[in-house]
């Protein structure tokens, strides 16, 4: 009974922040404050009330509209807000109601607003990988992999330090290498920094499994989607959501995956 209060309780509180996330997603590329004004229609500007602001549950019951103008509120919201509840349940059940388990929590609600963003507005903000990569530098120093073997988490400052360095300085060399062939950006300095966050949390052995899973899942979606549209492979799209979504799989599941590349 005592365990399913704790998971009702993460998935209720990862709702909430998943609710404020959706605030960060929307406000932080365009330089808006977090908090003020109050959250307002996208569509009509009308201020929405607390009633028609509550996690998934008030997007359902306005089918997706807003009460004041019927302006259509994108499925986004509810994604965003489950899928905060969901990581933060993980999180419980993976490290406990403990202060690895809260910085586990937060480490992935900045990954699921990393993607989202990125999915926006092709930017990864500083404001956002920053503090992800000083959790990092903290999971590191509390050694919270050695503790939690299940969770690939780096195992000492040196491993963040290091993991920081390999998956800055591999997404540094190939974005070299391709200006070098082609004369233009391959890799924007955001997914740099994201990698280089990543590396932080879970030390330098997730580097490569995060960069094999991101480049399928990319290669995939990109040549399905460039199918689609006719336009072969010149479609441009961000890397982070697929540097996010490997990430997820990895640090939940890294030693199973680190052990099948690497038998």
């Amino acid at each position: 009974m005592e365990r399913s209060i704790f998971i009702g309780a993460a998935f209720v509180l990862g709702l909430i922040i998943g609710s404020f996330l959706n605030v960060v997603i929307h406000r932080l590329p365009i330089g808006e404050s977090l908090n003020a004004p109050p959250s307002r229609c996208p569509g009509c500007g009308q201020r929405i009330h607390w009633y028609d602001n509550l996690p998934v549950l008030s997007w359902i019951i306005l089918g997706g509209k807003c009460r004041a103008c019927g302006a259509a509120i994108s499925i986004r919201y509810p994604l965003v807000e489950i899928a905060t509840g969901a990581a933060f349940v993980a999180a419980y059940l993976f490290a406990g109601a403990t202060v690895p388990g809260l910085m586990l929590a937060a480490i992935l609600a900045i990954v699921i607003a990393l993607i989202f963003i990125d999915l926006d507005t092709q930017l990864l903000p500083n404001a956002l990988t920053f503090p992800g990569f000083i959790i990092g530098l903290f999971i590191g120093a509390l050694e919270i992999g050695r503790f939690h073997s299940r969770l690939l988490l780096s195992t000492s400052l040196n491993d963040s330090l290091i993991g920081a360095a390999v998956g800055a300085g591999i997404l540094i060399l190939i974005s070299l290498v391709y200006w070098l062939l082609r004369r233009t950006e391959g890799m924007g300095r955001g997914d740099i920094k994201m990698l280089a966050m990543i590396g932080a949390v879970s030390g330098w052995k997730a580097i490569v499994p995060v960069i094999f899973i991101a480049s399928i899942l990319g290669a995939v979606f990109g040549i399905s989607l460039g199918l689609s549209q006719r336009q072969g492979l010149r479609v441009a799209l961000p890397f982070g959501p697929f540097l996010g979504l490997a990430f997820l799989g990895v640090i939940f599941f890294g030693p199973e995956i680190y052990d099948i590349l690497f038998l």
